[in-house]
């Protein structure tokens, strides 16, 4: 929802040397349309439906840092997906998630206050760390989530 999740997401899969999948090529590319786009042609649901797709499928395959639309976090079957996943929440207060919305043509004109309110239970069910990213910057989300990652009581010890 435009919170720099895929530039934090860069910087964590390039510390991991894993691939990184974000939610916005896997749409162009599965289906020639960014999600403004689909979202004007076939409705919010079918774009909703859509970026669920994008997480099971690579939640699916081999290890990466996956950049996903938030509102995967609406369908039961992705939150059950992601119990196995270390899961990092990017938040941001309204007014700042609606100003990030507006950064680009490819972002569907969603009222961020309604979705978030929607999706904050769901997030906190399955987040495993969180970020305000109004007063933190992609560099220092990926830092803390390589922190947390390399912890010993993420490890049990």
């Amino acid at each position: 929802m435009g919170a720099g999740k895929t530039s934090a997401g860069r910087l964590i899969s390039k510390a991991l040397d894993l691939p990184l999948s974000d939610s916005d090529p896997f749409l162009r590319k599965r289906y020639g349309a960014t999600a403004a786009q689909i979202a004007a042609s076939e409705g919010a649901d079918v774009l909703h439906q859509r970026e669920a797709e994008h997480v099971l499928a690579e939640l699916a395959g081999e290890p990466k840092v996956i950049t996903a639309a938030a509102s995967a976090v609406e369908d039961p079957r992705v939150r059950e997906a992601l119990r196995e996943a270390f899961v990092v929440w990017v938040d941001a207060p309204d007014a700042v998630l609606a100003q990030r919305m507006r950064s680009g043509d490819h972002r569907p004109d969603f009222a961020p206050s309604v979705m978030r309110a929607r999706r904050e239970p769901y997030f906190r069910e399955v987040a495993d760390i969180t970020f305000d990213v109004s007063t933190t910057t992609p560099e220092e989300v990926a830092e803390g989530t390589l922190r947390a990652l390399r912890s010993p009581a993420r490890d049990g010890g």
